[in-house]
């Protein structure tokens, strides 16, 4: 019996979806690790290595489950193969008003426009200090995806990327430069070559060792695409994710349609276009995002040319069994 599917997904969703998140973010901070694996028992491994680092399998959990870094042991527990905080900002902030995420189960898809919501990253990196000097620190890689705080101004957008860079240094096995979100004003207009190149090369004075990609909206042209990989190999970043929500809400019903960025489903095509688009340009690494709902969804971004996925609203409506899905058929 899938539990998740038959038990906790009808309990969570009688919620409204930020209610349920926290509540199950609450749950998996406080459940022990060695319970949660019992509950999935073991997974098929398919190893890979990328960018300097080992990868037990190459399903991960995205950035936005967990922003505020507080259940990494959880994640890996549940058979994850790497996992990705935050997304984490220099200043702690409140994100937007509620409600401010919704599910559209008919259509598999949620719209959030939550506004880098999290505590900020020095209270970030005081709890992963904590962890790490536990012992219960995750063997799988850990990325920490940072954004810019919103009451930065643009022009100051690389001093407030440092700011979080340098503070979590010592946590992230891989960093993610979030430039692609639409729920931060005026964010997505550091996709613009000159504006990432300086975030990029301003995060590389303070430590070039530590792999370094950038996430991209799926809203971009195919030509913007194909800058974004030319700029990603100038600048020798170690990948790219693609991509990001979308501001494309064609499969939304209008009665029901809501300000935000859409995830889910309706995704999937255009995150696949964008990963063969970039893969025509670029040998380097590909972190696909978007639309991956079962294995069959995970294969063609493979196909397309990822060398990982990564899900969020996939496991919102399918749960831990997807991973085991996805790596079973692969």
């Amino acid at each position: 019996m899938n539990c998740y599917l038959q038990i906790l997904r009808p309990l969570l969703f009688c919620l409204p979806a930020e209610a349920a998140h926290n509540l199950a973010m609450a749950a998996l901070r406080l459940t022990p690790s060695p319970l949660i694996r019992s509950m999935f028992g073991p997974l098929p491994q398919r190893p890979l290595r990328l960018f300097g680092l080992n990868f037990p399998n190459p399903v991960g959990l995205a950035a936005g489950m967990d922003k505020n870094a507080v259940a990494l042991p959880a994640w890996q527990a549940m058979g994850f193969g790497f996992l990705e905080a935050g997304t984490i900002t220099a200043l702690a902030q409140p994100g937007n008003e509620k409600p401010r995420c919704f599910r559209f189960p008919l259509q598999e898809a949620l719209i959030n426009r939550m506004g880098f919501n999290n505590r900020g990253a020095s209270a970030a990196a005081k709890r992963l200090r904590r962890l790490k000097s536990s012992g219960r620190w995750p063997s799988i890689p850990v990325g920490i995806n940072i954004g810019k705080s919103k009451v930065t101004p643009l022009e100051n957008a690389a001093s407030d990327y440092a700011t979080s860079y340098n503070l979590l240094l010592p946590y992230g096995d891989y960093f993610v430069i979030n430039v692609s979100s639409p729920n931060t004003p005026g964010l997505r207009t550091l996709q613009d070559s000159d504006s990432l190149a300086q975030i990029i090369r301003t995060l590389k004075r303070i430590h070039s060792g530590k792999p370094l990609l950038v996430k991209i909206a799926p809203d971009l042209t195919d030509d913007a695409v194909r800058e974004m990989a030319a700029l990603a190999e100038s600048e020798k970043l170690a990948g790219l994710i693609a991509t990001n929500t979308t501001l494309d809400h064609s499969a939304i019903p209008a009665p029901a349609d809501k300000i935000g960025g859409l995830s889910g489903a309706p995704l999937r095509q255009r995150s696949t276009e964008v990963i063969r688009t970039l893969r025509s340009a670029t040998q380097l690494p590909i972190i696909a995002s978007g639309g991956i709902m079962d294995a069959a969804s995970a294969k063609e971004k493979l196909d397309a040319g990822a060398n990982l996925v990564q899900i969020y609203t996939g496991f919102v409506y399918h749960g831990p069994e997807l991973i085991r899905d996805i790596v079973g058929a692969i």
